[in-house]
């Protein structure tokens, strides 16, 4: 193993190289060369490439979690979804493909796990179940991760000079005179894409609200 060569400054080093290359472009010879360092000197501390994207995915959750931590403890359920999107989504779009990077990952650190109770607990003493509080949270996750996927995928082609998502450009393909509702609907898909996020996610929370037993919330902190 080369003296000096930690796990945290090869996933360092990782995250960097994923900003530069994106996702498809990523490999263990690039992060090798970043380090100054042979790729069989990274294997000493992960089996390969899918290994270290997971290790790449623990650390974003890390920091997802530190920033949910600050968070009052006495914080409402529904302000509580409503943060973890907020958070969640900075977390991914920090890095790019960073959404891409994170879908389908394993945790490799099991105290992120452990730091649920408190969450999962505070969710059944405001009205939830744990089936109906981990149901809130799957689709939560399931929408932040998909818009993120897609939220990046068109910025970046954007912002590598392709028009071909310009609100222009699909007008003319859509044929606004004939097809004016086709039309109207570009500008609510790709205009202003914080607001669009924010509106879908005060529909998935207000949808986990209606899981809730309406005559179990107590506590004194109901979010809803």
């Amino acid at each position: 193993m080369t003296r000096g060569l930690t796990k945290a400054a090869i996933v360092a080093a990782a995250l960097d190289a994923l900003d530069q290359t994106g996702l498809d472009g990523l490999t263990v010879r690039m992060v090798a060369g970043r380090l100054g360092v042979q790729p069989p000197a990274l294997y000493w501390h992960f089996g390969g490439k899918q290994d270290l994207i997971d290790e790449m995915a623990t650390e974003i959750w890390r920091q997802v979690t530190a920033e949910l931590k600050a968070l009052p403890a006495d914080i409402g359920w529904a302000e509580g979804m409503t943060a973890f999107a907020r958070i969640t989504r900075q977390a991914l779009l920090s890095r790019r493909d960073g959404a891409k990077m994170v879908s389908g990952t394993y945790l490799t650190d099991a105290s992120l796990l452990r730091q649920q109770e408190a969450g999962l607990a505070s969710m059944l003493a405001q009205g939830f179940t744990v089936a109906t509080a981990v149901q809130a949270y799957q689709l939560l996750y399931s929408f932040i991760i998909g818009f993120c996927i897609e939220e990046q995928a068109v910025s970046q082609t954007a912002a590598a000079g392709d028009a071909r998502y310009s609100l222009a450009s699909r007008a003319e393909r859509v044929g606004a005179t004939e097809h004016p509702l086709a039309a109207r609907a570009g500008p609510e898909i790709f205009s202003d894409r914080d607001q669009r996020y924010d509106q879908l996610v005060s529909v998935i929370v207000d949808a986990a609200g209606r899981m809730r037993d309406p005559g179990a919330a107590r506590s004194g902190h109901d979010g809803g």
